[in-house]
């Protein structure tokens, strides 16, 4: 038997994914919640051997849960799932641990087969997934630095970012939006494979984009 914890913000979300898997005789919830803080509550008092989680709870960024998620129960395999399409964001959910990853959109035709990958070999990856990876990762693309997928402004907006100005500031630079900022730098972490500004930082050294005394004090 699989014993499964549901975690996602919306309820409704949780009933759909119980009603998918209510009749499969294999898999069995033992476990809801709808927060980080009742989530990790959940995985520390009860025996499970698979956690579904949202990525998109509105209390804690998806990366930062999976953090504490690995931190509390470090064996757990993890199903990913998010509204987000299975693309860069994806790839940035499994470096983070996460065993395999399921769309909400797709979740009726693919969420019991991930679930049983992953309880069966520990992974998931749909054909989609793969293909993304594999383009990430063939041998013509590790060839040129990742910044090099950059567009002007997203590399703009990385060295703004990097020399330590706030997003309000490169808005006002530039003259756009806060939020067509808050995009570029969304992007950036994607085509970079990192996920906050000290990873950011430490991509400009490694790859000499920016000379170590331009760094913010």
């Amino acid at each position: 038997m699989i014993r499964i914890v549901i975690a996602d913000t919306h309820k409704i979300i949780r009933e759909g994914l119980k009603m998918i898997l209510k009749g499969e005789s294999d898999m069995k919830i033992v476990g809801e919640a709808q927060n980080e803080v009742e989530l990790l509550q959940k995985i520390q008092n009860c025996d499970c051997d698979i956690l579904l989680l949202d990525m998109d709870m509105h209390d804690i960024k998806g990366i930062e849960l999976m953090s504490d998620v690995k931190q509390c129960k470090p064996k757990l395999p993890v199903l990913a799932l998010s509204i987000q399409p299975e693309d860069s964001q994806a790839i940035r959910f499994l470096k983070a641990g996460a065993c395999g990853y399921v769309c909400k959109d797709s979740a009726t035709d693919n969420l019991v087969t991930a679930i049983r990958k992953i309880n069966l070999n520990g992974r998931y990856l749909s054909e989609t997934l793969s293909e993304v990876l594999a383009f990430n990762y063939s041998p013509e693309k590790e060839t040129k630095p990742l910044h090099e997928q950059l567009s002007g402004r997203e590399l703009e907006t990385m060295h703004m970012l990097v020399s330590g100005k706030r997003v309000k500031d490169i808005a006002e630079k530039l003259e756009l939006s806060a939020s067509t900022i808050f995009t570029y730098r969304g992007r950036i972490f994607d085509k970079l494979g990192i996920n906050n500004n000290v990873e950011l930082m430490h991509y400009a050294i490694d790859n000499d984009l920016i000379e170590l005394k331009s760094l913010p004090a």
